[in-house]
């Protein structure tokens, strides 16, 4: 039976923070007198003077708010949320990196980290040194780590370079050593951040095994990832935070539904958007879907057609030449297609107003079952005019799309509508 290795209780991380002075000054006096209250707050306030400068203020920033969280043994557990939501904050402590401010966390078993290119390396050794300090920093002997140095070496494929001082590995070298260290020093949980994006696809895939296999020896994994495809693939569990906060805990994939709605936020719409990007001469101010019968709704079945009404609105002379992009793509962020006006070959030249609505007719949706977001683009000439990213989101909720009553499994991503036959049996002579 499971327990708990992990327990996370109320868990805050505050930094302090400074704010640079913008004060003008127009006088001489002004100088010396601003310079006078720096030189008084350096001599009271002498730690703080040093860390921050000349800044006016101070002000704690919360990375982490009251997490709390318990992961049993054997729980394979990803960490989501945007960039700047805390998930590498608490890495670094549940790896004792940094101690959080308030709260207590408690650990049972041995841990290995891979947070960054680097972390627990020594520049200066060889990568052979490297494979035995870290072993004897785990609290492995040395007879346990040359039971498995050239399982190591064999996974990271340095041993050309392994009696080379490793600040001279390229990057992917240093991760695919680090990795097979934090991987084969027998840890009883495995804690890894995005680091694993910079090697190359086929390392990637040879670690995703890799975890796989700790996993089923019954370790514990705790997976920081904007790669959606290796969170589902690796992950039964999922935390989702949100500016410091843990917003939820639950199976992998209704984690990473709410993420998505909350990362396609319906409380705002596409003409509200502040975090669109392009010149903006044209740009969009409302997108909707409509089914056949032309009723809005964001759930289709396999095989409807999709009808995408974007309105926009021009500023200034309106463009001949306009491009209306819509790009989809799962919630594991995986690109699914690139619908264009220009791909499809239909001109809108002529038929563009100072303010109007472009439709993107989908004939015979091939998605399988789950959901997908999409963004939207309008280019003019070389220009990027407007691009919204999560401008909405669709269900695929069911559906014949072969009219056979037959559905291929869910992780089959595209339906292709094709035909079998065979030929005429040959007759052979006896």
């Amino acid at each position: 039976m499971s327990h708990p290795v992990i327990q996370i209780e109320n868990v805050s991380k505050s930094y302090r923070i400074g704010h640079q002075s913008k004060k003008k000054h127009n006088t001489l006096r002004d100088l010396i007198a601003e310079q006078s209250r720096q030189w008084a707050r350096k001599i009271r306030h002498p730690f703080e003077a040093s860390l921050f400068g000349s800044s006016d203020t101070v002000e704690d920033f919360w990375a982490l708010k009251d997490v709390s969280l318990e992961i049993q043994q054997g729980d394979r557990v990803a960490i989501i949320g945007r960039n700047g939501a805390g998930k590498s904050t608490l890495l670094k402590i549940l790896s004792r990196i940094t101690e959080p401010t308030r709260g207590r966390i408690t650990i049972e078993g041995r841990v290995a980290s891979l947070l960054e290119v680097g972390t627990g390396f020594h520049s200066e050794l060889t990568g052979r040194e490297n494979i035995f300090l870290n072993g004897a920093i785990l609290g492995m002997t040395r007879q346990e780590i040359k039971r498995r140095f050239d399982e190591i070496v064999a996974f990271a494929e340095v041993d050309q370079f392994l009696d080379t001082p490793v600040k001279r590995y390229s990057s992917g070298m240093y991760v695919r050593l680090a990795f097979a260290v934090a991987a084969h020093l027998n840890p009883e949980i495995l804690i890894v951040d995005e680091v694993l994006a910079v090697g190359d696809a086929r390392f990637r895939e040879k670690c995703l095994g890799k975890m796989r296999d700790v996993g089923r020896e019954g370790k514990t994994i705790i997976l920081v990832s904007h790669q959606m495809e290796m969170v589902t693939t690796l992950c039964e569990k999922s935390m989702l935070l949100d500016r410091g906060k843990m917003i939820r805990f639950g199976d992998t994939q209704s984690i990473i539904d709410e993420y998505l709605k909350s990362y396609v936020s319906q409380s705002v719409t596409v003409a509200e958007r502040t975090d669109r990007k392009g010149k903006g001469g044209i740009k969009f101010t409302d997108v909707w879907l409509e089914n056949a019968s032309g009723e809005k709704t964001t759930n289709f079945m396999c095989g409807d057609s999709i009808v995408v009404k974007m309105r926009y609105e021009v500023k200034g002379k309106v463009p001949d030449d306009a491009r209306f992009s819509l790009s989809i793509f799962t919630v594991t962020n995986s690109s699914v297609a690139l619908l264009g006006n220009n791909l499809s070959g239909d001109v809108l030249r002529g038929r563009l107003s100072d303010e109007g609505v472009v439709e993107c007719f989908i004939k015979k949706t091939p998605l399988n079952i789950g959901s997908y977001y999409y963004n939207l683009s309008i280019h003019s000439g070389q220009e990027l005019e407007d691009w919204v990213q999560g401008a909405g989101v669709f269900e695929i909720v069911g559906g014949d799309y072969y009219g056979s009553g037959a559905m291929p499994d869910r992780d089959r991503l595209i339906l292709i509508d094709h035909n079998w036959k065979a030929e005429e049996p040959v007759q052979r002579e006896r």
